[in-house]
């Protein structure tokens, strides 16, 4: 439950986050926790720092889950990271606004509510999402040149019943990772090594190519000489 106002009406920042990590938090420059963090954060973002045009509009309610390797880009507004989002005009509501996170079967689930319909409306949601026990709950958010008041009203936390056929077993050493994210990033990967080797493969037709044509040139002009050097012999031996 939380209320993000402000006195402008165009410009604000930067922005608060939900934290479920593996270390106690600690101030950083991830939206006021620290970057290259181990578990999920979900952030709700009110400024695009993005240089150009955006796929979407801000405030951006979205997620990121991370193993501890991946930094934060804010120059992209984690756009390249992120499992899903939404937009999510949150700022100066006259009433109080809800984010729910869901998490249940590896399955990770953001809504909202948003016009105080006491009805939750979805933003997205992500099979295969791993998230390992015992971490820690947080909270945080920043400012920059810009400002905002961020208030978190509450926060409520519910253990959801383990349905029949799923295990109960805590699981605190599993990486965090999601496991579409992997497989996109390891598309991009590909896609970027086809990028690199694309131009010394086109570079070397091109040598070849070349090659050849210059070969075939001098076949033609060796025997273009030959045809000529024989019709001056037959012209010399009518002349005698």
């Amino acid at each position: 439950n939380f209320k993000v106002s402000g006195t402008t009406r165009d410009l604000f920042g930067d922005g608060f986050a939900f934290w479920y990590t593996k270390e106690r938090m600690e101030i950083g420059p991830v939206f006021g926790s620290k970057d290259l963090f181990s578990g999920l954060a979900v952030i709700a973002d009110t400024y695009s720092n993005h240089n150009g045009p955006h796929n979407h509009q801000h405030p951006y309610l979205s997620a990121m889950v991370n193993n501890g390797s991946i930094s934060y880009d804010h120059d992209r507004d984690g756009t390249h990271t992120m499992l899903g989002g939404c937009a999510l005009q949150f700022r100066n509501m006259n009433h109080e606004t809800w984010i729910a996170i869901r998490y249940e079967n590896d399955k990770l689930t953001i809504s909202h509510d948003l016009h105080n319909k006491r009805a939750w409306a979805p933003c997205f949601s992500m099979e295969g999402v791993k998230l390992p026990t015992g971490y820690y709950f947080g909270m945080s958010a920043t400012t920059g040149d810009l400002s905002d008041a961020h208030d978190v009203i509450s926060i409520r936390t519910y253990e959801l019943d383990t349905v029949p056929g799923v295990s109960k077993e805590e699981r605190p050493d599993i990486m965090p990772e999601a496991e579409l994210f992997v497989s996109k990033q390891q598309e991009q990967q590909e896609k970027k090594d086809n990028e690199d080797s694309g131009p010394s493969m086109s570079g070397m037709k091109k040598f070849f190519i070349g090659l050849l044509v210059v070969l075939g040139l001098v076949v033609v002009a060796v025997v273009g000489i030959m045809i000529y050097q024989n019709q001056q012999e037959n012209n010399r031996k009518r002349f005698y």
